[in-house]
């Protein structure tokens, strides 16, 4: 059983993403919390495989939240749903740690994607919101090569885990196993002294590798 902690302020809001949610057998929401210290609060009692975060909340918000999360609980993901097809809001999420940034008007089989999308190790963007976040990543035109210890093996998966690929995904595509790939994003996150995943792919678009 996945489980999930949901932050939204309005408890309307939470009522029916929670039934989305949990309209997938295999998702129960045991968490729910009305702003990012609640949020913060309830990930120091009890374990979640997902966080899925509104950005703008009462006390805390959800960039400051998962920002705290994700450094205090490195294998729990998190998950940003919001109103704001924003891309300073997904790019913050994104450097705060989310594996994804979702709009409350997705579909709830997207949402139930994305969210399976994180626990894989995949980068859920919502096709509208990747549109604006991938060329604001571009940006930085003074951003430096790849590094020089990274092999033609670890940059075919850098470019997998960029492109928003699961480990599963990327076995497949190179003809290895989810444990070897698994085992290559880890050392490339050493080499590169990242903190996970999603940095390892912002890292991919930055530096020109997708």
């Amino acid at each position: 059983m996945i489980r999930l902690l949901l932050a939204e302020d309005q408890a309307m809001v939470r009522q029916g993403l929670k039934m989305m949610i949990e309209s997938d057998a295999d998702m129960l929401v045991t968490g729910e919390a009305a702003n990012g210290r609640e949020a913060v609060a309830l990930c120091e009692s009890h374990i979640f495989d997902v966080v899925v975060l509104d950005i703008r909340m009462p006390v805390m918000n959800g960039l400051e939240a998962a920002r705290i999360i994700r450094s205090r609980w490195p294998k729990t993901k998190v998950l940003m749903l919001t109103t704001f097809n924003d891309d300073q809001y997904a790019v913050e999420a994104l450097k705060s740690g989310a594996s994804g940034y979702m709009l409350k008007d997705a579909e709830p089989e997207a949402l139930i994607r994305s969210i399976r999308s994180c626990l894989t190790g995949g980068l859920s963007l919502q096709e509208d919101v990747a549109a604006k976040v991938i060329p604001r990543l571009l940006e930085d035109k003074k951003a430096p090569t790849v590094d020089a210890s990274i092999t033609p093996r670890e940059l075919s998966i850098i470019r997998l885990v960029g492109e928003g690929r699961s480990n599963r995904e990327i076995a497949e595509e190179l003809g290895l196993s989810v444990g070897t790939v698994k085992n290559h994003v880890s050392q490339i996150m050493d080499k590169l002294d990242l903190r996970d995943r999603t940095q390892l792919a912002i890292y991919a678009i930055r530096h020109n590798v997708v």
